[in-house]
């Protein structure tokens, strides 16, 4: 949970650009004559009645600070002094009323000055269209570089336009910070500061609502199909990335340096723009994340929200540092907490849909069972999120049901596999799909069969593992302790399915065996081979080295005893129906899922494979979550 946001100092306004300003905060001084009090009434009255726009068309169609910046100077230059002799004239002074008004009508002309910059320059305050601006140069010149005069050409004219666009950008709000400057002296804040928040709200609102982030109750959240909401989501983690580059920063860089004479005023304006629409737009992950709306997209999406306002934490606690801004920022970490608690749910969920899977349906031949290309394929997107998993299960309470139990890791290499909370939990959610598709195999008729199906499935949960983002959760020692078991249950499927025909070719010696017993050994050969072949057939090894490995274990067992029984024994031909060749062809279209075209005629059924499946299984590590 992020505590400590940026320390150094991210926001700065510039100096002042009116040097012949007095500053307000000096203290007016007590030696002024009476002729030089009249004399800066005086000038001030000539000063701001040639620029009052209701006794002046000239006045009321031109801009105090539109292009010559000395007469703009001039003035605020008179209201400073003017302000500072109403403070010496006595309340009997005939000259204090004038003097007043004077001040009234200057306070009247730089509000309207002050609303005209704010309203026509918004292109140049408008963070976000700098920000667009600038994007597209950066995507130009971070392109490939090429010799190319009409490139370069661009690229100097994209140049130029940022770079007016920021001095242009930096003239206005040294116009506004002189104009806010003199009203806040002069008493008049509230005149200068309730148009900045009507104007700058309306952009900031506008850009919110351009983004796509409106305002949506959580019973409309809870009717909307999964379609809508995953829009609505992805739509979310753009608005955020823009308005945290753009309109909140930059709003915060401009009430900095306008108001820079000011913290209340700053704090004051900055929170009246930004904080509704800043509320409104943390607002929505916390209204996802209590969504009752179930999808296996639903927990890497959320993931992606958390990821984000996490990424842009210190940037949170930056721009909205101000006391009056805690909304904003609880807001953003109640949709941490309510994000935390819907992936902690929705991991269980994951689990349970698992451990609750009913389908009786079973892959021909051992295939991969659907159930674990979904179970993988969705631990493998979750271990591209693993640094922001950790973070989130670390304060997680103890699970009420057990981790893995010790003898889960006890292997030659499981001091290799680092035994943090984020690979318990990958490790058990794991456990729990091999302990189903245990369960699933018993099903399997031919036991054989059932071997293969657990050789290929966790060959397949291996080698996700080992090519992904979760070997570096559960280690090089994990996988290898798993890689065994599947040669082990390979192992097994050759044994079973295989070795009663290594067993008639080896029942008698072939080194003493009469003519007569080859050919009885030929006769009972042949239909056994056609029968185990048919029935193997159909099964499929979709990893090209393991199907390679079973291969080369079947020629070893089978052919090696059938070339030697042949080349002794081939001169009872007529009981000869393959030759060693013909066997390892045979056996070299196997698994790969294509069903080889040789013809057997009709041969009794082979003996089935009998025996308890329990007295063969070795899954003795998944009893512990067998009943879970």
């Amino acid at each position: 949970m992020p505590k400590d946001g940026m320390r150094n100092l991210f926001f700065h306004s510039k100096a002042p650009s009116f040097a012949l300003i007095t500053s307000p905060l000096s203290s007016p001084r007590r030696s002024f004559s009476g002729s030089r009090i009249g004399m800066i009434i005086e000038t001030a009255d000539s000063m701001i009645m040639k620029w009052n726009s209701d006794s002046s068309t000239y006045a009321s169609v031109t801009s105090l600070f539109h292009k010559e910046k000395r007469e703009a100077a001039e003035f605020l230059n008179c209201v400073n002094s003017l302000q500072k002799v109403i403070h010496l004239l006595e309340s009997e002074d005939p000259r204090l009323e004038r003097a007043q008004t004077l001040m009234q009508t200057a306070m009247k002309r730089l509000k309207k000055e002050f609303y005209q910059i704010l309203s026509m320059n918004r292109a140049h305050l408008d963070p976000e269209s700098v920000s667009t601006r600038s994007s597209r140069t950066s995507t130009i010149s971070s392109s490939d570089n090429q010799d190319n005069d009409d490139d370069d050409d661009e690229i100097q004219i994209a140049g130029d336009s940022i770079a007016e666009v920021e001095n242009v950008s930096a003239i206005v709000m040294d116009d506004l910070k002189s104009i806010a400057e003199c009203m806040i002296s002069c008493g008049y804040t509230k005149e200068c500061t309730e148009v900045t928040k009507v104007i700058r709200k309306s952009i900031i609102d506008g850009g919110i609502y351009k983004l796509g982030v409106e305002r949506v109750s959580s019973s409309k959240v809870n009717k909307m199909s999964w379609e809508v909401l995953e829009l609505k989501i992805k739509n979310w983690l753009e608005a955020m990335k823009i308005a945290m580059r753009t309109l909140f920063a930059g709003e915060r860089i401009l009430c900095d340096a306008v108001f820079a004479v000011s913290d209340s005023t700053r704090e004051s304006c900055f929170t009246e723009v930004c904080r509704e629409a800043a509320t409104l737009l943390f607002n929505f992950p916390e209204l996802v994340a209590k969504s009752k709306r179930s999808s296996p997209e639903r927990m890497f999406l959320s993931l992606d929200m958390y990821t984000l306002i996490i990424k842009h934490w210190p940037e949170i606690e930056e721009i909205f540092s101000f006391e009056s801004c805690s909304t904003v920022r609880s807001q953003a970490l109640a949709s941490l907490t309510r994000l935390t608690e819907s992936v902690h749910h929705m991991l269980a969920e994951f689990e349970s849909k698992i451990q609750k899977d009913s389908s009786k349906t079973l892959p021909p031949g051992g295939e991969l069972h659907p159930l674990t290309i979904y179970a993988m394929d969705y631990l493998v997107l979750l271990g591209d999120y693993s640094n922001v998993v950790a973070d989130i299960i670390s304060d997680w309470p103890p699970l009420s049901k057990p981790y893995p139990p010790e003898s889960y890791f006890d292997s030659p290499h499981s001091q290799d596999s680092p035994t943090t909370p984020l690979f318990l939990q990958f490790a058990r959610l794991i456990l729990v799909v091999l302990c189903k598709l245990d369960r699933k195999a018993e099903n399997y008729k031919d036991v054989s069969v059932s071997y293969l199906f657990l050789a290929n499935n966790i060959q397949h949960l291996a080698t996700k593992v080992r090519t992904s983002n979760l070997i570096s959760i559960l280690g090089d020692g994990w996988v290898t302790k798993h890689e065994a078991k599947v040669r082990q249950f390979a192992g097994n499927y050759v044994r079973l399915a295989w070795a009663p025909l290594v067993e008639i070719l080896t029942e008698k010696s072939t080194t003493v065996i009469t003519a007569e017993e080859a050919k009885d050994i030929f006769k009972r050969f042949n239909p056994s081979f056609e029968e185990v072949y048919r029935k193997h057939n159909s099964c499929v090894i979709p990893d090209l080295k393991l199907r390679d490995e079973v291969r080369v274990s079947i020629s070893r067992k089978l052919t090696s005893q059938y070339r030697e029984l042949y080349q002794k024994h081939r001169s009872v031909s007529v009981f000869v129906k393959y030759t060693p060749e013909d066997i390892e062809n045979y056996l070299s279209n196997l698994f790969s899922g294509t069903m080889f075209a040789g013809d057997f005629p009709s041969t009794s059924l082979f003996r089935r494979l009998t025996g308890a499946m329990d007295e063969h299984r070795d899954l003795a590590f998944c009893s512990f979550f067998c009943e879970y």
